[in-house]
């Protein structure tokens, strides 16, 4: 564990350097690739999948990759692969139907409560793995006020909405000043009660999280940040002292993870993760999602299988802050329904048999009043 003056070094390294030359030092276009030590036949194969999806990769985390390791799991999350132009018959443009549940822009309003909202379509890093990489590719517009008039409007004429989720593209790429004026709109809705932020940007660029930003997002709402780390690997000093920034400013912090074939999963390589991201970072890991159908990412997907057994071993292996919760986010905008184990082994009447974490099944008899039965 950092201790809090290393973490208060930490802070102050990453800002003699500001977040923008973290990403100017990194790669940001197909000819940046030419840069990095991969071998002639890695470049070509690089910069020809790049040709079809964007690359970003802030210099912070293109340092955590090995470049000894073909199979790096850092490596295997950022760097283009011709694997990714191997389509698959029924992989999806748009896997969770975002565009379909859109009724203006900028928006997607899938469940009753909550919205996404999409400030911007540009990210500090883009994954490999993306399931919005279609359209992150094909739309790529920055933020303006003028570009989310409408979904505002949206939000303000529906009081069923107590949840905005900022998405995209990544928001925390986002200035301090944008950040700050997206803030304000969304809170001058009354019925708006917290404001939830899904970004990658603690894990590949920390250097990001700042006073300045954090002061954007306070207000009347609720903050969760929904962060994205993958790999303990990914759990550096900088992403905790990140991550500690917010902590103390009163966010909620979760983590959503996905399961990528070579990157984690194992065991071993998850259990680490969710154990740092909870005892070190203080973020409760929140999903697990399963891979998505995105289009070349067949390479990268388990099978729901062996998800499952993984997060069965994780159940008995971990507390229960510390586990996530295994989803698949279903097409056609089925939205996310969990795919762990099932205990329950059936039931008659009020006795139930449920299998308990040693694998034995018990008998259970439920004692309830009669008010109860007869409901």
């Amino acid at each position: 564990m950092t201790t809090d003056a290393n973490l208060y070094d930490a802070i102050e390294r990453s800002h003699d350097t500001t977040w923008q030359d973290d990403v100017r030092a990194g790669v940001r276009q197909v000819r940046d690739l030419a840069s990095l030590p991969l071998s002639p036949a890695e470049r070509e194969a690089a910069q020809r999948a790049a040709a079809n999806h964007k690359v970003r990769i802030p210099k912070a985390y293109l340092d955590l990759i090995d470049w000894n390791d073909p199979a790096d799991p850092i490596r295997a999350q950022v760097i283009p692969s011709t694997d990714e132009l191997v389509e698959q018959e029924g992989e999806l443009d748009d896997p969770i139907a975002d565009h379909e549940f859109s009724p203006v822009p900028r928006l997607t309003h899938r469940h009753a409560d909550r919205v996404l909202l999409f400030p911007t379509y540009q990210c500090a890093v883009y994954c490999r793995f993306c399931f919005r990489k279609e359209s992150l590719t094909s739309i790529g517009r920055g933020y303006t006020r003028e570009a989310l008039k409408l979904a505002l409007a949206y939000i303000a004429d529906h009081p069923e909405i107590r949840e905005v989720i900022l998405t995209g593209g990544d928001p925390l790429s986002l200035s301090d000043k944008a950040l700050a004026e997206i803030r304000a709109g969304i809170e001058a809705i009354p019925h708006v009660r917290l404001l939830r932020i899904h970004t990658r940007v603690p894990v590949a660029l920390p250097s990001r999280i700042t006073p300045g930003l954090v002061a954007a997002l306070q207000g009347r709402l609720m903050v969760t940040v929904v962060t994205h780390f993958n790999h303990p690997r990914e759990i550096t000093d900088a992403a905790e002292a990140a991550c500690r920034i917010m902590r103390h400013a009163g966010f909620v912090l979760l983590n959503q993870s996905v399961l990528l074939k070579g990157v984690n999963d194992s065991v071993e390589v998850l259990e680490e993760l969710c154990r740092e991201l909870m005892y070190r970072l203080g973020v409760k890991p929140y999903y697990l999602h399963h891979g998505d159908l995105a289009r070349g990412m067949a390479h990268r997907r388990t099978t729901i299988a062996e998800g499952r057994a993984l997060a069965g071993a994780l159940r008995r292996l971990l507390s229960g802050i510390c586990n996530p919760t295994y989803v698949i986010d279903l097409p056609e905008g089925g939205g996310k329904v969990p795919l762990g184990p099932c205990y329950v082994e059936g039931h008659d009447g009020e006795a139930w048999r449920i299998r308990g974490q040693d694998g034995e099944v018990r008998t259970y008899a439920e004692i309830v009043g009669e008010d109860s039965r007869r409901s």
